[in-house]
């Protein structure tokens, strides 16, 4: 059982705010440089969190999962009370923001789907129809990365060789 680290006015270590949160020490220090966390130093210059840390720290991982930046987090952090729990008027305007990104993701995803289908589906593989093909390194023009699959424009279509998949 870990012993209680918290000081006399409730404050948290971080190694309990670590082992309660379940994030490791090292992301903590991470999340107080960002500004998602903060923290008050001890004459002997230690970390100790406020428990409303805690909350933050669960919203932080519970707004990765969605997909947010740290940046995003940062952003909707910002947007409620450091000192205590959102209310629900609070809470709902950070939550409409992860709607629409969650919205955003999922259309994403299914762009991304139905080029990977399109190409491998039909079954031939074949370099002149697949949209990832990339002749001349075309794509490379756009930027790192699967051009093809990231993009919402569709790739010139080759000509295609007489008796060859179209």
């Amino acid at each position: 059982m870990l012993g209680v680290m918290t000081d006399r006015d409730g404050r948290l270590s971080i190694g309990e705010l670590a082992a309660r949160s379940g994030v490791a020490p090292s992301a903590l220090r991470y999340y107080e440089e960002l500004g998602l966390i903060h923290s008050e130093r001890t004459s002997g210059n230690q970390r100790r969190y406020p428990r409303t840390a805690l909350r933050r720290v669960a919203f932080v991982r519970a707004a990765q999962r969605v997909g947010l930046s740290l940046e995003e987090v940062r952003v909707a952090l910002d947007r409620l009370p450091a000192d205590r729990a959102p209310n629900a008027t609070e809470w709902n305007t950070v939550a409409r923001t992860w709607q629409r990104r969650i919205d955003d993701r999922i259309a994403e995803l299914e762009r991304l789907k139905e080029r990977l289908t399109g190409c491998i589906g039909c079954g031939c593989l074949s370099l002149r129809k697949c949209g990832l093909y990339n002749p001349h390194d075309v794509a490379g023009t756009r930027g790192s990365g699967a051009r093809y699959l990231m993009e919402e424009t569709e790739p010139e279509p080759e000509p295609v060789e007489a008796g060859r998949c179209r």
